[in-house]
């Protein structure tokens, strides 16, 4: 606080000095409406609806506060959109042929694992695999599928990466 007064109150104190001085020397800025030193901040609800009732075109409902939005509201096509029916719900997913095979002498087929595959080769077919038969790309109803595939696919890949000669 200084001399007494808090900091807010001493820039409001030299805001009014300012515009008393302005007012004197009758130097206005261009961009001030005089009177609106303080701003647009104002009370909406205290605004004065009957000096609306001169206006001409104003709508007696748009005079209340809140009331102007259903002017504008068309009830009979609201009505109209509400009446229409229900869309028909979608059809059940097709569970896909390959997600119905879950055997792992299946998968192993599917995989086509051979001895003379690398490293590479094998995380190659991981990857392939994984981009058909991933639960994240499937309906919900298959994901249990897609799950065990995937988890028996990564078995058999793995076993097979066990297995190469190390370097």
């Amino acid at each position: 606080m200084l001399f007494g007064q808090s900091v807010f109150q001493s820039v409001l104190e030299r805001l009014k000095a300012e515009d008393k001085t302005d007012e004197d020397a009758g130097a206005r800025a261009a961009h001030r409406v005089p009177g609106l030193g303080t701003g647009l901040a104002f009370d909406v609800m205290a605004f004065d609806v009957m000096a609306l009732d001169v206006m001409e075109g104003v709508s007696a409902g748009s005079q209340r506060v809140g009331q102007a939005y259903f002017d504008n509201l068309d009830l009979d096509a609201a009505a109209a959109i509400a009446e229409e029916p229900a869309a028909a719900p979608p059809p059940e997913p097709v569970m896909p042929d390959h997600l119905a095979r879950i055997a792992p002498e299946e998968i192993a087929a599917e995989l086509a694992i051979a001895a003379a595959d690398i490293q590479q080769t094998l995380n190659e077919k991981r990857r392939a695999f994984a981009k058909a038969n991933h639960p994240d790309g499937v309906a919900e109803l298959f994901r249990d599928n897609a799950n065990r595939r995937m988890m028996i696919a990564n078995l058999l890949i793995d076993e097979a990466m066990r297995r190469l000669p190390h370097s």
